[in-house]
């Protein structure tokens, strides 16, 4: 079964818009325990993304208890090149990231991985078809991907890829699975039908890894390479 962003974000989700003030947002992601805030507009457009880390730049670039003419590190400077300018930020429009990040509901949670991955985020707007905010899915979200249960990954395996996903005679592989490790055992034709059978239950939502013990009656792998 492919696993959606819709399946597995969260829906719910606190907004703040261009003009909300410093304090306003700081307060919000404390009182609502959050570490980030999506900005929109008026027709509900994800504009921007604001942080915690964009907040505490005010901190990390503060000149206040320096002598005139400080300068942050080279590194905070070089990892942030955008700093300064959001430490003397006191609205959202100023403080977020922007273009935000998004990705849209119907995309697999495996594309949002890869996604928070190329961007190094930690988060992604969820938007819909018409660019609408839809909700928010964190890398905590895509982590509960892997406590689904052993009998439930059992049946997924068994159901999805054995007897749907496969166009050949599985009646005589077994699966066994513990904490999330998926054991392959038993027969197939063929020995190409085997790794089939263990690449796709690898693609399976949760599966931590496959043990492959199967046998085969038939070596075409040459066939295959030829």
């Amino acid at each position: 079964m492919r696993t959606t962003v819709k399946d597995v974000m969260t829906g719910k989700v606190t907004t703040v818009t261009a003009t909300t003030p410093f304090r306003e947002i700081a307060e919000t992601l404390i009182a609502r325990g959050i570490s980030a805030v999506p900005v929109i507009d008026d027709d509900d457009h994800v504009i921007g993304m604001v942080s915690e880390a964009d907040l505490l730049r005010k901190e990390e670039f503060r000149e206040e208890f320096y002598r005139e003419g400080y300068r942050p590190p080279l590194r905070a400077r070089l990892r942030h090149p955008k700093g300064r300018q959001k430490a003397s930020g006191d609205t959202a429009a100023e403080l977020m990231t922007s273009p935000p990040i998004t990705i849209t509901d119907e995309a697999s949670a495996v594309t949002a991985a890869r996604s928070m991955d190329h961007h190094d985020v930690k988060r992604l707007a969820v938007v819909d078809r018409d660019g609408r905010l839809a909700g928010i899915v964190s890398r905590r979200d895509l982590v509960k991907l892997f406590l689904r249960s052993d009998d439930d990954l059992a049946t997924e395996v068994r159901d999805e890829v054995l007897e749907r996903g496969l166009w050949v005679d599985t009646e005589r592989v077994h699966v066994d699975v513990q904490q999330g490790i998926v054991t392959l055992s038993g027969w197939m034709d063929r020995r190409t039908e085997t790794a089939i059978a263990v690449r796709m239950t690898s693609r399976v939502n949760g599966v931590v890894d496959v043990i492959d013990k199967l046998n085969w009656k038939h070596d075409d792998s040459k066939w295959e390479a030829r």
